[in-house]
């Protein structure tokens, strides 16, 4: 069975990488291919995994307007330009999660969140994080889901079905 957790932390790290490097798009295939870990860590990966972290890193990127937009409506006196990019990669992935992956219980979205900001972020990003997933799903269950332009999210969902293949690697 794929682990989801490690395809989560797979998709944080990518979005991450996404972030640092200025968001270019379209989006560099190394990051879909993992280019950062070794060869070993790779061919160890299961094939669900893989493919689950893919279609985190493409849902979030495709849909980055709303999720942003959704993040910026739950922010108390924050921009997104002043969020720490470890809390930013976390709360984009989960938030597109919280959104348009609706089959995945949202207490285990945050749950997931929490834990992947406590390892990678500061003392103090889990807290950050809960906070603004709990006041999102709090938003999406309430039916109130709309993002940061008054558009409601399902308007602006765009699938994830071009998930990128993994590319083979030279070596």
């Amino acid at each position: 069975m794929a682990s989801r957790r490690q395809g989560r932390i797979l998709a944080f790290q990518s979005l991450y990488s996404w972030e640092a490097g200025g968001q270019v798009l379209p989006v560099p295939e190394e990051l879909f291919a993992f280019s950062w870990l070794s060869d070993e860590k790779i061919a160890s990966l299961e094939r669900g995994t893989a493919a689950f972290s893919r279609l985190l890193l493409t849902g979030t990127i495709e849909n980055i307007d709303a999720v942003d937009g959704m993040i910026r409506n739950h922010l108390k006196n924050w921009d997104n330009s002043r969020l720490g990019k470890v809390d930013l990669a976390v709360l984009r992935m989960s938030v597109y999660a919280l959104m348009f992956e609706r089959d995945v219980p949202a207490s285990i979205v945050i749950d997931e969140a929490i834990g992947i900001a406590k390892e990678y972020g500061t003392d103090d990003s889990f807290r950050f994080v809960n906070g603004v997933l709990d006041s999102i799903r709090k938003t999406i269950q309430t039916g109130n889901g709309q993002t940061g332009d008054g558009q409601a999210n399902h308007d602006r969902y765009v699938s994830p079905v071009s998930v990128l293949p993994v590319p083979e690697r030279e070596g």
